[in-house]
């Protein structure tokens, strides 16, 4: 065991495929000899030589349009796309290409690439940085959504994406690069495909999330005298709906919490799905504690827009006195 932060963490799982796998492959802006604009990819070149860690140009499009025909070429590239938020540029290749191949092809061919993101707020970025645009991507039939919350799910999540025979969008959450380190095994370990993580166990609530919220869950339910359940769904395509029911049905509560917008965010397919699902069980409308509908804000305001510590502990108290 090591201890890593989750940026170290990830580039331990790119070394390691990389050296185990001949068919792997890294492209992206400023990947190889820079290693990076957060350095998860740093000395990944100098390991493997510039055919196996590639600087491509300033072009979104290129990159993901090249991953996807190297991928359905049987190589397995991770493609890094330097801010979630620059992605439009690539979401013809995304939706309609990398989402499509297997379907459209009828099996006979398939797209094995993994496409890195940084995204989040609480980090002071440029407009268009900080975004959380999961919800686009998990409205996209044909693709995987992972967004790891440790270390040791980044590292883990990222050595079952690169094997995972489909296109798989791996969102890394900035503020949660270098906030913390924790022990990660050096060697290879995967965790398993849609499955969600119970961070803690309760009795009176259930809170859900993913990302960068997953921390400020955990601060909020030590400083709150419920007793919370927190499931960190990890894997956003597919959804651990077991684990998430399982939840709910025992608390008979719940509060979804999401750093992106709240129309159409997926906290709402969450809530909708409890009630569906979980009707009988439920003692108290489904509540959510999301970003707001507007663009991601100036850093003045970044604080207050984000879902908060104050504002989960106002939904946790307001859904406990329904």
């Amino acid at each position: 065991m090591s201890q890593m932060t989750m940026v170290q963490a990830i580039n331990h799982a790119l070394r390691l495929e990389l050296g185990r796998n001949e068919r792997v492959l890294v492209l992206g802006e400023d990947v190889g000899r820079n290693g990076g604009v957060f350095r998860a990819t740093d000395g990944l070149m100098a390991a493997f030589g510039p055919d196996r860690v590639v600087d491509m140009p300033l072009a979104e499009s290129a990159i993901v349009g090249a991953a996807v025909g190297l991928a359905m070429g049987g190589m397995c590239p991770v493609a890094e796309i330097q801010f979630l938020g620059f992605i439009y540029e690539a979401m013809d290749q995304m939706a309609s290409q990398a989402a499509r191949v297997r379907f459209r092809s009828n099996g006979r061919f398939s797209a094995p690439l993994v496409v890195r993101a940084p995204f989040g707020g609480g980090v002071r970025t440029p407009e268009v940085h900080s975004d959380s645009l999961e919800a686009l991507f998990v409205h996209t039939p044909g693709l995987y959504v992972v967004m790891p919350s440790t270390p040791y799910d980044a590292k883990g999540l990222l050595l079952t994406a690169i094997r995972t025979p489909d296109p798989v969008l791996f969102l890394e959450p900035m503020a949660l690069y270098r906030s913390f380190r924790q022990e990660v095994p050096e060697g290879d370990y995967e965790i398993p495909l849609g499955a969600a993580r119970v961070v803690r166990a309760g009795t009176q609530l259930t809170l859900v999330g993913w990302g960068p919220v997953v921390p400020v869950m955990e601060e909020a339910a030590e400083r709150s005298a419920v007793s919370c359940d927190i499931i960190d769904l990890r894997w956003l395509s597919p959804i651990d709906w077991p684990c998430v029911l399982a939840s709910v049905e025992k608390t008979g509560r719940a509060v979804v919490v999401h750093e992106a917008v709240r129309t159409g965010g997926l906290g709402a397919e969450v809530a909708a799905t409890i009630q569906e699902r979980a009707f009988l069980s439920l003692e108290a409308p489904v509540m959510r504690v999301t970003g707001y509908d507007t663009p991601y804000p100036v850093p003045l305001l970044e604080d207050d827009w984000l879902p908060n510590l104050e504002r989960i502990r106002h939904a946790i108290k307001r859904t406990m006195e329904f």
